[in-house]
């Protein structure tokens, strides 16, 4: 330490380190009056910056004497320090858009029309641009939800003396998201469940904004059942609950599910859904090897091809069966563990041997009263219609 430094902590004079315009410094609100907020910078020295920067959307402000703000240092004007969290909240000279493009200030404007490329942004009455890919860490849906809002932005081009300034939201989203980054690694855990926002659909699945960064949740994640379409679960803004499945920072992917942070419903299955009972339910689903029959949400069992056609083969269960179709079946097995239950028409017997046989159940199928409604004569009816094979 220098003799003059140590000279001025003996007699308490404590010199404060120069601050040059651009530098970004932590100070506490000495005192609001009117529409200026003066800070306390250390030492004996003071500064001013704009109350506007600190009140929200109501115009209140909020912030009181004796918080901590981070400004940064916009210019000396008048032998007195201006600070500033972003430039453009009110009146900026092209002087200090200048400024914050060379010191990396955040300024501050409004989105006002969409052009070629991307955005036109006012920024404290001069014109700018953002490109689309700019705008956002996201990919861009609907440009015209970006339309009117004020943002922040950091000036990564300035030229032709301002009449060429281009802009990147991106730029402040990225740092912003690294900060959350950093503060998740130390909280986040495989297992967690968390509360996030929807923030974008795909065929594969949905993202969700969990605190700053997004996480993925697949399609085969959603729910319990079988999921066709994610928009049958899911909209862009709902709010969800979900547990963090998987975690790479290296590669920056958080794995979520839906349904795990939902009651599984297969768990009460044995004793709802009793081996022999008869129950109704909905078809979800044709596929080659049979039909997928809802009992519940998430919970669906398998109608065998080979039950089907009320004892005549039959190639594809839609010559019997149509998707959305209420039917009445029998339960004949059940595997919590592999989470399958096994259906079959409530009238339905092991397929007899003879021809003779044969005849005689299609018989007594189509002889059964039509007030029962079974499966079994919704196929025997659909058999009838088709008539014999050649």
């Amino acid at each position: 330490m220098s003799e003059e430094r140590f000279a001025d902590l003996f007699t308490g004079k404590i010199t404060t380190p120069k601050i040059q315009p651009g530098d970004r410094i932590d100070a506490v609100i000495a005192g609001i009056s009117g529409e200026n907020v003066f800070l306390d910078i250390g030492g004996k020295s003071e500064g001013v910056m704009a109350a506007a920067e600190l009140r929200n959307n109501e115009g209140e402000i909020t912030a009181r004497p004796g918080d901590t703000v981070s400004v940064f240092m916009l210019a000396g004007k008048g032998g007195e320090m201006v600070f500033t969290t972003r430039v453009g909240t009110g009146q900026a000279s092209l002087e200090e858009i200048e400024t914050a493009f060379h010191s990396g200030i955040p300024v501050e404007g409004q989105v006002t029309t969409e052009v070629k490329g991307g955005f036109e942004v006012t920024v404290a009455h001069q014109r700018c641009f953002c490109p689309y890919s700019q705008m956002d860490i996201r990919r861009i849906e609907d440009p015209g939800e970006y339309l009117g809002r004020t943002l922040q932005f950091r000036i990564i081009e300035f030229g032709n003396d301002g009449r060429n300034i281009i802009l990147s939201a991106r730029a402040l989203l990225e740092e912003e998201r690294r900060r959350r980054q950093d503060a998740l690694k130390e909280s986040l855990r495989e297992g967690d469940r968390v509360r996030g926002t929807v923030t974008s659909l795909r065929e594969f699945g949905a993202f969700v904004d969990i605190g700053g960064i997004d996480g993925l949740i697949p399609i085969s994640e959603m729910a319990w059942g079988q999921v066709d379409r994610v928009e049958d679960i899911l909209t862009r803004g709902q709010e969800v609950e979900v547990m963090v499945r998987t975690i790479d920072w290296n590669s920056e992917r958080i794995s979520l599910s839906l349904k795990e942070a939902a009651e599984n419903p297969w768990a009460g299955v044995p004793e709802k859904y009793p081996v022999g009972s008869i129950q109704t339910g909905r078809v979800a689903r044709l596929v080659q090897f049979g039909a997928f029959v809802t009992l519940e949400p998430g919970i669906d069992g398998l109608l065998h091809i080979s039950k089907l056609g009320s004892g005549r083969k039959i190639h594809h269960p839609r010559e019997v069966l149509e998707a959305g179709q209420k039917v009445i079946i029998r339960i004949e097995s059940v595997d919590t563990e592999k989470q399958r239950i096994s259906l079959a028409p409530e009238n339905y017997t092991t397929e007899p041997d003879t021809v003779d046989e044969r005849m005689e159940q299609q018989r007594a199928v189509q002889n059964q009263p039509k007030s029962l409604g079974t499966l079994g004569d919704l196929l025997g009816a659909r058999m009838n219609e088709r008539g014999p094979r050649k």
